[in-house]
């Protein structure tokens, strides 16, 4: 039987949600946007725990390890960047905050192309240099 990732993902959502509903309703969470800010992190964190589970249960055709947790980085960012502005009203650095995140991202996708580049490349010995 394959395993349905979606339904279990789909299912953490309405939890997170259905709990931060709450929170909401009882006041412990004073603007609902604030709430929804919440939502979007913390089901950006379910998703990095999602990419550890398919680190070691890969589907054939499936969203890879790496691209679900890349997907769970940028939706942790944007839910705190999120919050950040909620609570300082700066948009400049919950812009800067979603920059960096992408950033960093975009570095360590690309080192591997480089060690693969420099591991394929024959090593040159002192006469070659000379």
């Amino acid at each position: 039987m394959a395993r349905q990732y979606e339904m279990l993902s789909f299912g953490v959502f309405l939890i997170i949600a259905a709990v931060l509903m709450v929170l909401f309703a009882a006041g412990g969470i004073k603007r609902f946007d604030e709430a929804v800010a919440i939502i979007v992190a913390l089901y950006g964190v379910w998703t990095m725990i999602l990419a550890g589970i398919r680190v070691r249960n890969p589907e054939k055709y499936g969203r890879g390890a790496y691209s679900t947790f890349t997907m769970g980085v940028v939706l942790a960012a944007l839910g705190g960047a999120w919050i950040f502005f909620i609570e300082t009203a700066n948009v400049i650095v919950a812009v800067a905050i979603i920059l960096v995140v992408i950033g960093i991202l975009a570095v360590a996708t690309a080192i591997p192309s480089f060690r693969q580049k420099l591991e394929s490349q024959p090593e040159r010995t002192q006469e070659q240099t000379s």
